[in-house]
C-alpha cells in the first residue's frame, strides 16, 4: 500500500487550488519552462528538473513542502521529495 513507503500522502490538500498558470519564477524572470509541478502543499507552480532552472526542486528545498503532483494534462502522477517515491493517481 503506498501509504506505508510515504506518510506524507497523508496530508494532501485535494482542494489545492495553483497559484500560477505556469512556473511562478520562470514567469517573473521572463524565461521558459519545460514541464509544470504543482506543490501539494501551497499550490506553488514550478518547472520540472529538466530544464536550467528547477523550480520546483528549488522551491521544496527552500520550503521542506514534500509533495508534488504534474501539473501537465493528461499527467496523473505524484512525487514525494522527502522519501523519493512516487505514485500514479
Amino acid at each position: 500500500m503506498p501509504n506505508e513507503l510515504c506518510a506524507h500522502l497523508d496530508g494532501i490538500d485535494e482542494g489545492i487550488m495553483p497559484t500560477s498558470t505556469g512556473c511562478a519564477e520562470c514567469l517573473k524572470a521572463g524565461d521558459e519552462w519545460v514541464h509544470l509541478r504543482l506543490c501539494l502543499t501551497c499550490g506553488n507552480v514550478g518547472c520540472c528538473d529538466d530544464p536550467k532552472n528547477t523550480h520546483a526542486t528549488k522551491h521544496h528545498h527552500a520550503t521542506k513542502h514534500p509533495m508534488i503532483r504534474s501539473f501537465e494534462p493528461g499527467e496523473k502522477w505524484l512525487w514525494c521529495y522527502v522519501d523519493e517515491v512516487g505514485f500514479e493517481s
